[in-house]
């Protein structure tokens, strides 16, 4: 650990003893930092943060601020923070509520959080998922792995975004987005499926094309959701990619996006 007269650390904070630690830091008592990581200055870690291997956190991030929610009652929350995950200039993670029955706020793995993203209490953001500048997460946020929100985008309470989904920049989101979707605009849409995406993470032509089936089926046919699932499980071959979009939207609970555009 960093010998470091400048910053403020917790004789009883858990800090491995590679971790590097930049000068004027506060780090509470109740703070697990991981083997490899790099705390930069000017970084707060309050109480009850958990942070994993050789993850980075940049100056000027606040983690594990007590919930921005007038239901929390002092109860002891946590956050976690995964392995080889980056936490880029002034994001601040808030601790999770007990109101919510979670008391968690968790990012995964392999995480990208970028300058100014705020994640609110009891919100989930899955692994190898990517938060562009000002993405504003509200409350209890679901984010599948691999999903990509755009620069400014804005997420109701309560929503879930699907694996592999790409969020366009600035978009207000308040409907579930499913997975392998690209969605756009004010109002949100559905766009269509995140071909570049899926390319990249190693998708092949044939299943990015049945998942765009699949999804023309739910958003260009006569039928209503439950109708145009009902049809798709009976007619497209057992996938992981159908068992996934199947499940996302029949469990949805805020309903999906639409399509509100004749493009």
């Amino acid at each position: 650990m960093t010998d470091n007269t400048l910053s403020y650390i917790h004789p009883n904070a858990k800090i491995a003893d590679d971790v590097q630690i930049g000068p004027f830091c506060y780090i509470s008592e109740h703070v697990e930092i991981g083997e490899g990581c790099r705390i930069g200055p000017h970084v707060t870690i309050f109480d009850y943060v958990k942070i994993g291997k050789n993850s980075k956190v940049f100056p000027g991030a606040v983690l594990g601020g007590i919930p921005q929610d007038l239901k929390f009652d002092g109860e002891v929350s946590y956050v976690e923070i995964g392995d080889n995950t980056t936490i880029r200039e002034f994001v601040t993670v808030n601790r999770g509520t007990g109101a919510s029955g979670k008391f968690l706020t968790k990012v995964g793995d392999n995480c990208l959080i970028m300058s100014y993203v705020h994640i609110a209490h009891d919100c989930r953001v899955a692994n190898h998922c990517i938060l562009s500048g000002y993405v504003g997460l509200a409350g209890e946020v679901d984010i599948d792995d691999w999903a990509i929100l755009g620069g400014g985008a804005k997420v109701h309470q309560f929503t879930h975004i699907g694996a592999h989904a790409m969020v366009g920049g600035t978009c207000p989101v308040s409907k579930d987005v499913p997975p392998y979707s690209l969605v756009a605009r004010d109002p949100i849409s559905y766009e269509g499926v995140n071909v570049v995406g899926l390319r990249r993470r190693g998708f092949t032509s044939a299943q990015i094309e049945e998942m765009r089936e699949i999804y023309d089926i739910i958003y260009n046919g006569d039928l209503n959701v439950t109708e145009a699932c009902a049809r798709i499980a009976a007619e497209f071959p057992e996938s992981e990619h159908k068992k996934t979009i199947l499940n996302f939207v029949l469990a949805s609970k805020r309903g999906i996006v639409k399509r509100t555009n004749n493009v």
